[in-house]
């Protein structure tokens, strides 16, 4: 049993690896090309970095393991922002842009709305998988001609072209052409590698510990993609910098659910084994829009979260893990 923890381990810094160097070579080949810096932000970065979400979705619907693939996404979007943002706020309170308010959350919302509405027949078919995949590609369009200030590459703000300058900056250039290309195989296989080790992994443990293919996914598949976001944020905090970004959140959580549920379901329609309500799954979607709300609610005076809403959506995702330890 404890070899099973030392494949999942292995697949973790696999996906976490594979997804830092398909990142870095895609991105400087990219610029190499000549492409804008925005262009390379919203598409090459905000896909790549997605990435082990959208490989483990799309290897767990091949497997016919469609609770991880499912399961992945509302985990990955619980942790981001009950775990992820709680703990950032409890060690240092985080203040975001009005149209994170105003804007990106209610989409947010509405999208994990449209995805309860496709789950309701407890399968999401190729045609919805199309859905949402063709929404991300509204969603990248839209937050490169949104208008905002004149002047900003793309409609971008003077201050949204600068991050992500910088973040490209914080990723690093690589200049030789053959080492881009190394780093994006590298990359892909990184990726691919560590997404089939971390499924077969977390099969093998499902089964020693008789705990049921939702929990894995909901849980340990879906903490483990989340972690290079946890552990960004928790450095960012204790260096009392404010390099953790709700909007980054917000716009990762709307990736998992259109690009990574859209692409898995389709390479392969993603039934809900048991019915979506009868499964629970209904549940964890109600809490998924839940914790998804709450920053909305706090951040309606100033727009910031304090530690004490901080603490709360760290109480809310030990209640929600205590919640799925009982059920199994």
């Amino acid at each position: 049993m404890g070899l099973q923890f030392i494949f999942l381990a292995a697949g973790f810094l696999l996906l976490y690896y594979g997804a830092e160097w398909l990142v870095k070579g895609s991105a400087s080949l990219a610029r190499s090309l000549g492409i804008s810096a925005v262009v390379i932000g919203l598409t090459v970065v905000a896909f790549g970095t997605s990435s082990p979400e959208l490989v483990v979705s799309i290897v767990s619907s091949i497997k016919g393991r469609s609770m991880i693939a499912i399961g992945n996404v509302v985990g990955s979007n619980i942790c981001n922002i009950a775990l992820v943002l709680g703990m950032a706020a409890v060690l240092l309170p985080i203040r975001a842009d009005r149209s994170v308010v105003r804007r990106d959350i209610p989409l947010m919302l509405a999208i994990s709305v449209l995805l309860l509405v496709l789950s309701l027949d407890s399968m999401i078919t190729r045609m919805e998988g199309g859905i949402l995949f063709a929404g991300i590609i509204l969603y990248t369009l839209f937050n490169y001609y949104q208008p905002k200030t004149p002047g900003g590459p793309g409609g971008l703000k003077p201050d949204a072209a600068r991050d992500v300058e910088t973040e490209l900056a914080e990723i690093g250039v690589v200049e030789s052409r053959p080492r881009q290309i190394l780093l994006i195989v590298l990359g892909i296989a990184g990726v691919v590698g560590g997404a089939q080790v971390l499924i077969d992994a977390a099969v093998a443990i499902m089964k020693d510990f008789g705990v049921s293919e939702k929990f894995i996914g909901l849980t340990i598949v879906a903490l483990g993609t989340s972690l290079p976001e946890l552990a960004t944020s928790i450095v960012a905090a204790m260096r009392k910098e404010m390099d953790i970004s709700i909007g980054n959140l917000v716009g990762s959580n709307v990736f998992n659910i259109l690009s990574v549920v859209g692409a898995a379901a389709l390479v392969r329609p993603i039934p809900i084994p048991g019915g979506f309500v009868e499964s629970g799954l209904v549940i964890d979607y109600g809490v998924m829009m839940g914790v998804s709300l709450l920053p909305w609610l706090m951040m309606q005076k100033d727009y910031t979260v304090r530690r004490s809403g901080g603490l709360i959506l760290l109480g809310c995702y030990a209640a929600y893990i205590g919640y799925l330890l009982y059920r199994g």
